[in-house]
This record gives C-alpha cells, sequence and structure tokens, in this order.
C-alpha cells in the first residue's frame, strides 16, 4: 500500500497553484474459476491497475483516469484532467474532501492465507463444490455451475486538502447452482459461501444448500391469490433492505429520485425497525475503513425506531445538503466520487424463523424473487415482483409455491413489518439478510 501511497503524494505534488487535486490509485487481483462435469470449464487471473485524478479549480471540475501506473500515462492522466476542466460548468459546491476529524476504526479486512493459497488448490475447491453438490440429493441432475472467486485490492488516496488515507480488503467466495428433476419436472435452486480467506469457506455447507434449495422447490403450485403474512427470508430481505438503503442515498434525493426525499424527521417505518449503514463492522463482506473519498467510514443510523434520521453523504451531496459527509462516498478509479450504502443491515430481533412462523396461519416464505429492480420504483415506492417459496399453513411450512406475484408499496411493507427474526446473515452483497414478516402483501396466484 505504501507504494500507492506514494504514486498518490507524487500527483497531488503537481498541483499548480489554486488548483484542488486528488488522486485515487488502486491496485486489485482477482481469480475465478468455473467446474464443470468434473472438468475447469474456465479459470481466469487477472491483475489490474489504475489512477484516477481530479483536478478543481474555481468551482469547476476536471476528471481523468488510465488503468495503468505507468509514469508517463500519469502524466498524460494530469494533463487530460485539467484539459477537461476547461469544458466544466462552475458549481459553488464543487471542492474536495477535507479531513474531518473521524479516525478510521482499525479492522483486520486483510489475510495473507488468501494470497498463499495456490491455483490448484482454488480449482480443486470449484471441483469438490460441483462433486458434493451432485452427490447431496438423489434428485439433483446436474449443477449449472459451481465457481469459485477471491479478489485482493488495494488502494491509496492523497488529495491537496490534506486528505491521505490507504486501505486493503480481501474475500473468496463460493457459489453452486444445482438442477433438480423429478417426475418430468426441473427446479434449480443455489447455495454460497463466503469469507475473507479460505479457511472460512464451507463447501459442504454450500452444497448442501444449493440442493436443498433447488429440491425443495420440487412440485410446486400456484398459491391463491389475495392478501396474507409474507415472511422474507434473509437472502429475500437483503435484496429489499438494499433497494430501501439505496434510497436513502443523499445524491437520490438532491435528484428526484428517492421517495424519502421530504420525509427526513418523520415515522417512516414499523416502530420495530432500526435500519443501520455500518461498513466498519468486520463481518460485513463489503466493510471498509475508508470511503472513496479517503474519509473515515463509520455507523450511520438510517432509521431509529422507525423514524427516519438520516440520508448518507459524500463531501459534495453534504455540502448541498447543509451537513457533513458521512463517509459515504463511492467510486473506482475510472470515476467521480457517488454516494451509496455499503453495509446495511436492521437491528435483528430475539426470535428464531421457526418461533416467528409458528404464529402466521395462512401466509407465505419467500425465498426467491425476480424481477426485484424492475419492479421496485424508487421514486413512487410502488414494488411488484414475481416470486417463489413455501407456503405456510397454521405455523408450519407446507407445500412449495411458484410463479405467482406479491406486491405493495415500500413505505407500506415498512409500516407492515410485524416481527424480526434473530438471524442475521451476512451476504455477498451490501446488505445483510434476516428473516422478516411483514403483516400484508398482495399475492397473485391462482
Amino acid at each position: 500500500m505504501s507504494e500507492l501511497l506514494e504514486i498518490a503524494e507524487r500527483i497531488v505534488g503537481w498541483a499548480d497553484s489554486g488548483e484542488q487535486v486528488e488522486a485515487v490509485v488502486v491496485h486489485e487481483r482477482e481469480t475465478e474459476v468455473r467446474a464443470y462435469e468434473g472438468e475447469v470449464e474456465s479459470l481466469t487471473v487477472a491483475e489490474s491497475s489504475g489512477v484516477g485524478i481530479r483536478v478543481i479549480r474555481d468551482g469547476r471540475q476536471g476528471f481523468a483516469y488510465a488503468g495503468t501506473l505507468d509514469p508517463d500515462a500519469l502524466v498524460e492522466v494530469m494533463r487530460e484532467a485539467r484539459d477537461n476542466l476547461g469544458f466544466a460548468t462552475p458549481d459553488e459546491h464543487c471542492s474536495l474532501a477535507v479531513p474531518d476529524g473521524v479516525a478510521p476504526v482499525g479492522m483486520d479486512l486483510y489475510r495473507d492465507a488468501l494470497l498463499d493459497l495456490s491455483i490448484d488448490a482454488k480449482v480443486q475447491m470449484a471441483l469438490d463444490l460441483e462433486r458434493l453438490t451432485l452427490s447431496a440429493d438423489s434428485r439433483i441432475s446436474g449443477v449449472e455451475s459451481a465457481e469459485y472467486s477471491d479478489s485482493v485490492s488495494s488502494s491509496a488516496v492523497a488529495t491537496t486538502t490534506g486528505i491521505r488515507s490507504t486501505s486493503r480488503e480481501t474475500g473468496c467466495f463460493l457459489s453452486a447452482y444445482a438442477l433438480a428433476e423429478a417426475g418430468g419436472e426441473t427446479q434449480t435452486g443455489f447455495g454460497f459461501s463466503l469469507g475473507r480467506q479460505p479457511g472460512d469457506l464451507d463447501v459442504e455447507a454450500a452444497a448442501a444448500e444449493a440442493a436443498e434449495r433447488s429440491t425443495r422447490m420440487l412440485g410446486a403450485v400456484k398459491p391463491p391469490s389475495g392478501r396474507m403474512t409474507v415472511v422474507f427470508d434473509p437472502w429475500v430481505s437483503a435484496q429489499f433492505l438494499g433497494i430501501v438503503g439505496g434510497t436513502l442515498s443523499g445524491e437520490a434525493v438532491q435528484k428526484g429520485r428517492s421517495l424519502f426525499a421530504d420525509r427526513l424527521g418523520e415515522d417512516v417505518a414499523a416502530p420495530i425497525l432500526t435500519l443501520v449503514d455500518d461498513p466498519t463492522d468486520p463481518a460485513a463482506y463489503t466493510a471498509t475503513e475508508t470511503d472513496g473519498e479517503g474519509l473515515a467510514t463509520r455507523r450511520n443510523v438510517l432509521l431509529a425506531d422507525g423514524r427516519l434520521e438520516r440520508f448518507v453523504h459524500n463531501s459534495e451531496t453534504a455540502r448541498r445538503a447543509g451537513t457533513v459527509s458521512t463517509g459515504s462516498a463511492v467510486r473506482g478509479y475510472s470515476s467521480t466520487p457517488g454516494v451509496g450504502i455499503r453495509a446495511v443491515a436492521v437491528v435483528p430481533g430475539d426470535r428464531s424463523p421457526a418461533d416467528l412462523i409458528s404464529g402466521i396461519r395462512d401466509g407465505l416464505l419467500i425465498q426467491g424473487v425476480s424481477g426485484l429492480h424492475s419492479g421496485v420504483n424508487a421514486v413512487s415506492g410502488d414494488f411488484s415482483t414475481g416470486a417463489e417459496g413455501l407456503r405456510i399453513r397454521d405455523g408450519e411450512l407446507a407445500e412449495p409455491v411458484r410463479e405467482f406475484t406479491i406486491a405493495s408499496t415500500i413505505q407500506k411493507m415498512l409500516n407492515d413489518v410485524t416481527a424480526i427474526g434473530d438471524d442475521l446473515q451476512w451476504l455477498p452483497m451490501r446488505a445483510a439478510g434476516v428473516t422478516l414478516v411483514i403483516g400484508e402483501l398482495t399475492v397473485s396466484g391462482v
């Protein structure tokens, strides 16, 4: 990381009088192995580096980037950023972030063990995942995909305003998609395992989950149409909460793309719901010490007991809103800073999923959704998506159901949360999942 910071500082040293300069320098290495029918279908090992430079003068911003750290390229990128500044429109809020006195939370997100793992060992994990998935149940007819992937990333940010920051993280991931067949019917299901180093991965658990998710849907039918209690499993609730978190971006609010734009300080959800974006939680797969502008990330309470407490901001959207950055700038080296959530989760409850289901007379456990992003309007809050799962009848899980639609609005769903499970689970996305009971949704089946 010291080499990356040295490059960033060298670039910042090229600033002319009256210029603000920011340099973001990144190095990444990724591996992906896909197994199919006992062989390696594909193996990709990629290493990349890049730099992004922003130059700001008199409220105008110029930006340029390159996918190399060659010294001559750095000079050229600086020249391009200055050239692009001449085409920019002045903006009184355009300025670089400045140190805000918040110290990064010390987190150990880097594991040397991942770098030490051989390619052969990574290949073997993918092959083992496919083999174990196939042998998990006699009804498994095939494996659509069995993959191992990992990433090692390091970055540095330096600015003329005094920011100097570095970060590095490792992560690895197993995923399998199984095909289950019975009576001429085929269903699919997935399983996964994630961690920061190979020792965190559980091949057997990922295989068993893929087999269980596919076989349990065999014989599925359409549920009756009507309004009923719906339970989101952690995989589904994480996707839903990720969408909710996205509407709480200061950038979305200022561009008129958030249904919560004018509701800061209001009750927008059930009192039992507290929603937090906390990239300082090392359990989060997307945890990181610093944001895209080099400021320390921090725990941001978005909803507290149902009340909308905060939008997330980078330094520019914060200035527009008359507030301070929440350490929520997101970017790559090839882009200027945006705003986004990083690790959203609800504060879990104290009841198990089985206990929650036992109290439901007639409902649905939703374990998969389709078309979620296309079926959700972040401005109006309209929510409609295809779903599959299991019927709940008299407090027990019953027959599998599929090919139906659940619909409501985000506003109503948040207010209709009646219970939260104790099974918080971090997933390979910017949100954690938990069993979430929603009092009433419209179900369109038969």
